[in-house]
């Protein structure tokens, strides 16, 4: 993430040099920024069950509070934040613990404690940083409801990844070449062991752009962009 905002940065400069830096920041205020970070803490930090939950996503969210600060500094100020997904339902946690779907309690716990706190920060950004809305995009939430009633969404695969090699639920390796395709990826919540297919990503998309505060707030993404 550091990266990412260090690219940013560069980026902002390079629009300042083209067209002056009124215009610029003009344009940047405007802009709509997405973050979706946090889940490959969730999902790769196991060690961490060990320790105590709420030290360990205090430090994650203290250090995404610095960055998203920054952020603000660089002069955005719509900002989208997605929150950590239900790990427990991704192809890759169901096969490496050998259970049957959403089985991987203990990291859904952490991913909500993290989702809990992530929204609570973006309501403390909004309230203290001049001009800014933070939108907490509730990813936990809408993935969730997703594969729970996936079949009312037309599909027919709610925990099993389309592209697969290995696993009871193609969870056990990434998709590459080597790897078999699923004849109808348009019936499957997962792409690989990890990603949704692009089906259910539209589904979520439009959950986020015009649903309402069960799963986005203060606002929803058009609300935000016509603000």
């Amino acid at each position: 993430m550091d990266k990412q905002v260090d690219y940013f940065a560069k980026t902002r400069q390079d629009i300042i040099s083209r067209i002056g830096a009124p215009a610029a920041q003009a344009l940047l205020r405007n802009s709509l920024y997405f973050v979706m970070i946090g889940s490959n803490d969730i999902i790769f930090g196991e060690c961490s069950l060990a320790l105590d939950f709420n030290h360990y996503v205090d430090g994650v969210v203290s250090k995404f509070k610095s960055q998203l600060t920054t952020l603000y500094n660089l002069d955005a100020r719509k900002i989208v934040v997605l929150s950590s997904l239900k790990v427990g339902f991704m192809p890759f946690e169901i096969d490496i613990h050998f259970c049957a779907q959403d089985c991987v309690s203990s990291l859904n716990k952490l991913a909500k404690l993290y989702s809990s706190k992530l929204k609570s920060l973006l309501e403390d950004l909004t309230k203290n940083l001049s001009g800014s809305t933070f939108v907490y995009a509730d990813y936990y939430a809408v993935t969730e409801d997703l594969i729970n009633n996936y079949r009312s969404y037309g599909f027919e695969k709610a925990n099993h990844a389309c592209c697969e090699l290995i696993g009871r639920h193609g969870g056990l390796f990434p998709c590459l070449p080597v790897c078999r395709i699923c004849p109808d990826r348009t019936k499957y919540v997962f792409w690989d062991p990890f990603h949704l297919t692009e089906s259910a990503n539209l589904i979520l998309a439009k959950q986020l752009l015009d649903g309402g505060l069960e799963y986005v707030s203060p606002v929803n993404i058009r609300q935000l962009a016509n603000s």
